[in-house]
């Protein structure tokens, strides 16, 4: 069985799916007039409060979350780990699909406020499942099977996703970092340590969520960017070195760190675009389901601040990580040949243990409550994911069951969890964002319109003229 799911894994995640994200991205950066230099404005927006919005939190709230699930484990372990298998110039290629990935990043945020709905509760619900059924829906409000179905696979999808990679990998990564750099403290007291935490927060809904996520995300990102930074400085006389090393790397095949590591341009440019686009999850369609619980006037608003937490994600904090990474590989060659020799997630957490622990007494420190922070956000954030796709299949009353079975695979991911829900989580991960690629590309020609009266024209304080419907269980 674990062959079988690891050979799907492969596949799903093969080159096929790369070119599928990153062919869109490129797509709807020309397709939405390179949105990118839009991203001055979006960020200063990102911290503006709009009381006239309609939603349920703060744009910033919403932007913190998605953050909280996209700045994870991945943003420092999996940099390390594309470096070590695509060599240095993967540095130079993450960051590339991070810049595009903001334009995809923005259009599936503008479709998700857009076709948002109100339970019967007062809550936004929103995200791909929404877009495939009121987009293409009959004037007599009937809805074709295929888009039905496409609305049903994302959601299904992405429960199964949220529930491995949200709870049980992230819980895996906190236990692991804590009981390898304490060994007295056990596997069930971290595990029981992460249920209350988590439980505490998620049990509260997404204002609870969001609350949390708006402190905790800028001082996690805040410190760990600290930590990039003071290494940088401490590697100052070979930093220049290092990112011409990164660029050399991206388009020549040339052996690094002593002929330890090297590769050519292909395996730079599939390891970065790939470890690029897992890092910023543009194109996923995780991030547009809590922006659309923002207080927001019109969709152009919301679209243009979510984007910018692809800009923090990959193009800062992957960024810092790669640099520290690299820099330090060149100011100390005497780390060991078997971190270098080894492309794994364990080597890759090696390395960054290497390079941290450069900065005297705090540096371990650092990394550690920067990945326990890390690991700890993204179970919030991919909670609340999940609790909408449940609430869209089931209604209302399958969120408690959900939240419960989310708590409890945390625990057991703590105290040991298989490469088998690793192997399921990112199957669904794959076939998740297939459906919400399509949906977005379909809608793509009206957002790039809309995006013209509200972005280029000048009208992002404009109300949206179409009102949020109130829906019930039977009606989704």
């Amino acid at each position: 069985m674990t062959d079988i799911l690891t050979t799907i894994d492969s596949i799903v995640w093969g080159p096929a799916m790369i070119a599928l994200l990153l062919g869109t991205h490129v797509y709807l950066t020309f397709r939405t007039g390179f949105i990118q230099r839009k991203l001055p404005a979006a960020i200063r927006r990102s911290v503006r409060r709009d009381p006239d919005g309609k939603g349920d939190i703060s744009s910033f709230g919403a932007l913190a979350t998605a953050l909280a699930a996209t700045i994870g484990t991945g943003s420092i372990v999996g940099v390390a780990t594309a470096l070590l298998a695509g060599g240095p110039g993967a540095i130079f290629w993450m960051w590339i699909a991070g810049l595009f990935g903001i334009a995809t990043k923005y259009v599936e945020t503008y479709a998700a406020v857009k076709y948002r709905v109100r339970d019967r509760r007062g809550q936004m619900m929103g995200g791909a499942m929404f877009v495939w059924k009121r987009a293409f829906a009959r004037p007599d409000g009937t809805v074709p099977w295929w888009a039905t179905l496409g609305a049903v696979a994302f959601a299904a999808f992405a429960i199964i996703a949220t529930i491995g990679t949200g709870s049980a990998v992230q819980a895996a990564a906190i236990s692991g970092i804590v009981t390898s750099s304490i060994p007295a403290i056990p596997a069930v007291a971290v595990g029981l340590v992460v249920v209350v935490a988590v439980a505490a927060v998620i049990f509260g809904g997404v204002n609870s969520i969001a609350r949390v996520c708006e402190w905790l995300v800028p001082v996690m990102a805040g410190a760990y960017a600290l930590g990039c930074l003071v290494i940088m400085a401490m590697n100052a006389p070979v930093l220049g070195q290092a990112v011409g090393l990164i660029l050399e790397c991206a388009f020549t095949a040339k052996a690094a760190f002593g002929g330890a590591v090297g590769s050519g341009m292909i395996m730079a440019l599939q390891f970065g675009c790939a470890r690029g686009l897992f890092s910023n999850e543009s194109g996923l369609g995780t991030a547009p389901i809590v922006a659309a619980a923002a207080k927001t006037r019109n969709p152009a608003d919301q679209a243009l601040i979510s984007m910018t937490g692809a800009f923090w994600s990959t193009g800062v904090i992957c960024l810092l990580t790669g640099l520290v990474l690299v820099s330090t590989m060149i100011a100390h060659p005497e780390i060991g040949q078997g971190i270098l020799a080894d492309p794994s997630i364990a080597t890759g957490a090696a390395l960054a243990s290497a390079a941290f622990a450069e900065i005297p007494v705090f540096g371990t420190p650092i990394l550690v409550l920067g990945m326990c922070s890390f690991a700890y956000s993204t179970i919030l954030g991919w909670s609340y994911y999940g609790n909408r796709c449940v609430a869209y299949l089931f209604g209302p009353k399958g969120i408690k069951p959900y939240q419960i079975v989310y708590v409890a695979v945390a625990f057991f991911g703590a105290i040991g969890v298989g490469d088998v829900v690793w192997t399921i989580s990112d199957i669904g991960n794959a076939l998740m964002a297939i459906p919400n690629i399509i949906v977005v590309l379909l809608l793509s020609g009206m957002i790039a319109r809309e995006t013209r009266h509200f972005v280029y024209e000048g009208h992002l304080d404009e109300e949206y003229a179409e009102p949020v419907p109130v829906v019930d269980k039977a009606q989704l």
